[in-house]
């Protein structure tokens, strides 16, 4: 069986990665970030987490990449900050860890004669979409810090392609949701503030923005899907997108009639991003990655994202105060 390495396999989405590479037959590696508890993230629950091989450190350090990264595998590096919010206060923290964290694991992979390195992206990297849907053509515009670090360590990934011959994929996930994901997100905001019953209205930024969002088990699925096809993938940039876009607003409706409790919504102006760098829409066109893998959406399209958001619901009605943030999610 082909191994795999997960960066950020603690985390949100790449914890729901290594669970669908293990049902697919792969051998899977997870670095976790180091925390003095030798946290393995959400990888504590799942049930087969013994069948992973675990490293603990960060993709800054260079000896972690010596260590982790598997002769004749497979990379999927997930890891990275992604608070756009925090990324206004500590740029160069983004810089070290989405750019030279990448360019650590990319010269270690050269060395170990890799059949595929796949560098997570985001939609985040089109900016306020200039045509829709958004396809892989679309031109890139770094609206925040987050957003221009993750440009350049795309960017960076093909030029290894181009120049030593690294078999490179990007995948470039729309907006994600699901059971585990950090409470700083604005669907899990909205659920848990539903939920507060000492708050008696929703604190919110901007609702008139429009996003494509996919269920988690459908983007771990792209990039499950991305490895098992990885020789139509080299060199290439994939969206993974339902192909479908809602407003906020219209997301806050559907959750208040999910939950049947419905609030006060008031603008909180903390949570509004600088003007310039709001973007207002992203729709993304999925075509390039259904014609060359075998990936499609379960939960696409309106009645999809409703399936999928009553199971985010229940699972963090459910799960109450144990859900805890991580700044290394994706």
């Amino acid at each position: 069986m082909d191994e795999v390495l997960v960066t950020g396999a603690g985390g949100f989405i790449g914890s729901w990665v290594c669970q669908k590479l293990i049902e697919n037959g792969f051998e899977v590696r997870a670095l976790c970030r180091y925390t003095s508890t030798n946290s393995i993230g959400w990888l504590q629950h799942y049930k087969n987490k013994n069948n992973i091989q675990f490293f603990f450190g960060d993709i800054t350090d260079k000896n972690i990449a010596k260590k982790a990264i598997p002769q004749n595998g497979y990379v999927i590096n997930m890891a990275a900050l992604i608070g756009i919010p925090y990324s206004y206060e500590a740029p160069e923290s983004y810089v070290e860890t989405n750019i030279k964290g990448v360019l650590n694991y990319m010269n270690e992979a050269l060395s170990k004669n890799i059949k595929g390195f796949v560098q997570t992206s985001t939609s985040e990297t089109y900016g306020t979409a200039q045509y829709v849907p958004i396809d892989e053509l679309h031109p890139a515009v770094g609206q925040s810090p987050y957003a221009a670090t993750k440009i350049a360590a795309d960017q960076l990934a093909l030029s290894y392609y181009k120049s030593y011959g690294l078999p490179v994929a990007i995948l470039r996930p729309f907006n994600t949701y699901g059971p585990r994901q950090s409470s700083r997100a604005f669907i899990p905001t909205v659920i848990n503030q539903l939920l507060d019953p000492e708050n008696e209205n929703l604190l919110l930024g901007n609702l008139n923005s429009y996003r494509d969002f996919n269920y988690v088990e459908d983007t771990a699925n792209a990039f499950v899907s991305i490895i098992k096809s990885f020789d139509n993938c080299i060199g290439e940039a994939f969206n993974a997108s339902s192909n479908f876009q809602i407003s906020m607003n219209q997301i806050v409706d559907v959750l208040q009639k999910v939950s049947g409790i419905e609030k006060q919504i008031i603008v909180d102006p903390s949570r509004l991003r600088p003007v310039k760098s709001e973007v207002d829409r992203l729709w993304g066109d999925n075509t390039k990655i259904l014609k060359n893998t075998k990936w499609k959406p379960i939960y696409s399209g309106t009645e999809g994202f409703f399936k999928g958001l009553e199971k985010t619901f229940q699972w963090y009605k459910d799960m109450g105060s144990k859900i805890s943030s991580s700044n290394y999610e994706v």
